[in-house]
Formats: structure tokens, sequence, C-alpha cells
């Protein structure tokens, strides 16, 4: 392969091939054929691990990451203890992030599509509290949602847990880590005693471990020691002074050329440095940090995850709980003191069945913390020179492959994704393949159209309708 070209990348396949069959889980038919339709065909390593302790009814401590199916590990078993007769709130799963808990969301509701009527709801902050009051003051089996929000809702008493059967803390070592600790506490302290508690962390430290003490029964503990197959993710360092270390980025960008890149910083400084250099030189990068309110942080991830943004440069505080598919590269643009955090970065690529590069930036200074991560992986580290980092004068700048389209409506209109992709296709004449992912949110819907027809489809969908309606139309 030329190693100037953009990593060819396999097809994702979403489930695992080997692995324990569902079947042999006391699962209702109707729920083992909604699997089945939804192609969860083998359990992975984590729901073999797990789903046989939890559907029994045990409290459990898992250790997993992002992305190898924890969420059907604890959905499962929590639809399992629902009474769907019963509208009250059974089940309570905390999450770290507003992103997360809208992914989880989404994924229990597929889940649950083998039962009639399951309402889940999502409470996170950067949301309306009203809208919220009026959501729960209809009901719901599930809630979903961040612990600030949760325990706004309980100190207003607009939700009551008396009848929750089961709890779910997902990435409990990302909320200790983003001081949630207090909060959890409190809520945990308003669930009732006989309840099933299910906790998956990434990582295990004793803040996770001394809150486990305090709530759980007699968790059954499952870790899963996973590591990367070194023939999907291809690891390379690159020694730099500190001074050289922002080029650097740049020039492996030009060489490698991947459509998408996430870049870890360890710090806000060096985030904002890094995404003003990239875009002096001309490409499209944006940053992910602690600093974004909830509107700019969910900008800028609808960009990334729909392609039309080539480099996301963020912090680990910022990136923990996202899991964005088909990411060719990440780039260590310092490398972390935590080896465990290194590993989780360096597993963002390479999912599933698909290959990618990790690439990391090293001084003299941090080559201690190289050293352990060689240790950790149980071999050497690969080096090149940076003078390998070449770019042909003729390169074409690297641009993404879609622009985002940002309408001024969303769910309060009633406006659904298929109403966008008719509005182009059918009014507008473009084809389906040149229209890529529709996010509707509560007041905005975000469509990536290809880069080709960007300015074009921007001024007809201004000039026409969406859902019989004028809409105002912008380029993000």
């Amino acid at each position: 392969m030329n190693e100037a070209q953009t990593p060819a990348i396999a097809p994702a396949t979403a489930k695992p091939t080997t692995g324990p069959d569902f079947s042999g889980l006391p699962l209702s038919p109707a729920v083992l054929e909604n699997l089945q339709r939804l192609g969860y065909e083998r359990m992975t390593p984590i729901q073999a691990a797990t789903l046989p302790l939890a559907l029994a009814g045990k409290d459990l401590i898992a250790q997993a990451k992002t992305g190898s199916g924890k969420t059907a590990a604890f959905a499962l078993p929590l639809l399992a203890n629902l009474n769907p007769r019963r509208y009250a709130v059974q089940a309570l799963v905390l999450c770290p992030t507003r992103e997360l808990a809208e992914q989880v969301t989404q994924e229990v509701r597929r889940l649950a599509r083998a039962e009639d009527n399951i309402k889940i709801l999502t409470l996170c902050g950067g949301a309306v509290v009203r809208t919220q009051v009026a959501s729960l003051a209809h009901g719901a089996h599930i809630v979903v949602g961040t612990p600030g929000r949760i325990l706004d809702h309980l100190s207003r008493e607009t939700l009551e847990l008396d009848a929750l059967n089961t709890l779910v803390l997902d990435e409990a070592d990302r909320m200790l880590d983003m001081g949630f600790a207090e909060d959890i506490a409190a809520i945990i302290k308003l669930c009732p005693k006989q309840r099933q508690t299910l906790l998956f962390s990434a990582t295990y430290p004793e803040g996770v471990a001394k809150m486990a003490a305090k709530f759980m029964r007699e968790p059954q503990e499952v870790k899963l020691t996973e590591r990367h197959a070194t023939t999907k993710i291809r690891q390379r360092f690159y020694e730099v002074k500190d001074s050289e270390r922002l080029h650097a980025v740049g020039l492996l960008l030009n060489h490698y050329r991947p459509v998408s890149t996430l870049a870890f910083c360890n710090t806000k400084q060096q985030c904002r440095a890094l995404v003003a250099l990239l875009q002096a030189q001309g490409f499209v990068a944006l940053e992910l940090h602690g600093d974004l309110d909830q509107r700019e942080r969910d900008q800028v991830l609808v960009q990334f995850s729909n392609r039309s943004c080539s480099v996301l440069v963020a912090t680990d505080v910022a990136a923990r709980g996202l899991d964005i598919a088909n990411l060719e590269a990440v780039i260590n643009v310092d490398i972390t003191p935590d080896i465990e955090v290194h590993t989780h970065r360096v597993g963002r690529t390479g999912r599933a069945d698909e290959e990618g590069w990790a690439f990391s930036l090293a001084s003299m200074d941090e080559m201690g913390r190289v050293g352990r991560i060689d240790e950790m992986q149980g071999r050497a580290s690969v080096w090149h020179p940076l003078s390998e980092l070449t770019v042909p004068a003729d390169a074409e700048p690297l641009h993404p492959p879609m622009v985002t389209l940002q309408i001024l409506g969303g769910r309060k209109e009633k406006i659904r994704p298929g109403d966008v992709l008719g509005a182009l296709t059918k009014d507008l004449g473009y084809a389906a393949a040149q229209i890529g992912k529709i996010n509707v949110n509560e007041f905005s819907t975000y469509v990536a159209v290809d880069r080709c027809i960007a300015k074009d489809a921007l001024r007809g969908l201004n000039a026409g309708k969406v859902k019989g309606k004028t809409v105002k139309v912008r380029r993000l």
C-alpha cells in the first residue's frame, strides 16, 4: 500500500460473527426476534460475560470501553425487569455527557421494540427544563440522563424513583473525572434500597471502587483485558521538539490524508493553538474542550460525525463518551501521563473490522511515558523520522467530503429527516448519495451535503420549502 494514501478502510460490521448466540439467554422469543432483526447475531465479549449475571439479577461491576457493546449488556437486563403496564420510572441510566446519553437512549429504544409502548426519556443539561417537566408529567418507564440534570428534577420533585428497580452507571470513571461524585451519591440516596445496580467503567480507579463499595450488594466483577489488534491499528511514533510539535500535525495530515482525524491534546490551550494553526493552513479543524457551551459542542460534534470537518482537536475530558464511526486516524499531539488514557485514545480508531492509524508525537521529556506505554503493550514502539512526511507540490488541499447546512427549525416544528431528504432529492433533484447524515434537534436541523453541491443546495433550500414551509438555512 502506498503509505502516502489514506489507509484502506474495511467495511464495518456492527455485530460480531463469533461468540455465543443470544438464544442461550433467558430472553423472550419477541426479544430474540427483535435482536435478530437489529443484526445482533452473536454476543460481544462483554455481553457474553455480563448478560447471564445481570439477567440473573446480580449487581455488576463491568470494565468495558466505549464501542464494546456495553449498551446492550445493561439495556437487555433493565428491559427484562420492566413492567410495561406500570407507568412509572423503573430504570435510571446515568451517563457523563449529553452525547452519550442520547446514544444510549437511541439504542435502548431500538432494543425495546419487542415490547409495545415503552417510553424512554432523556434528561440532560443544555435542554429546556420546562419541556422535560412536561414530558415527565406524561410518565416514562426509563430515564437516561446526566447526574446534574437528574438531581435537578429530583429536587424539583418532577422525577420520582419510588418504582425504580434498575440503576445503571455508564462510564462511572468518567463521571467521577467530571466531578459528579456528590451528585451521584445524592441520587443514589433517593433510589429504593431493593434494586439492581449495574456499573460500567472503562477503567477501575480507586474512586469507582469506593463508590461501588458504598451502594452495591455483593457485586460480581467482570474485567476484560482487551488489547487492540496490531493488524487493525497501526501505531507510529515521531520524535519532535516542542517547537515543531504543532507543525508536525499538519505534516501528518497532508502526508497520510485521512478523511477523519481525532487529535488529542493534554490542555485546552494546546487545543486552541493547534486549531488556529491548522485553520491558517487551510484545514477544516474544530476544537472540543470544556470551555464550549452545549450549543457549540453539539454543532462541533454534528460536523465531525457527518464528515464535514477533517480534524477534531480535543482534550480527553471533552472526548470521553464519544463513539465516532469510521475514524481513520488518531493523533496524540501530546503523550498523556496516564497509560490507560493512551489505550483509550488509540482505541478510537480501528473499530469493528476497520483499520486505522494512531500517530504519537513525543519530545525527549516524554520518553519516560512512552517507555511505560511500551511496557503495558508488551512491545517496543515503532519510530519513524519526521523527514519522511512529504507532500507533493501539486497536492490538492485536504478538504472534508461534506458540508453541513443548518436549517432553523427542528422537532418543535415537527421536521423529520424524511422531510429534509425529500426537499433535497424530490424538490431540488439531488441524488440520495449526495446527502449525508441528517440530525434533527429541538430547534435546529443539520444536514450534510456533498461539498460540490453545497452552494447550490443552500440557495435551493432557502428559496424552496421544507414540510410545506419556508425555512432559513445557513452553512455552518
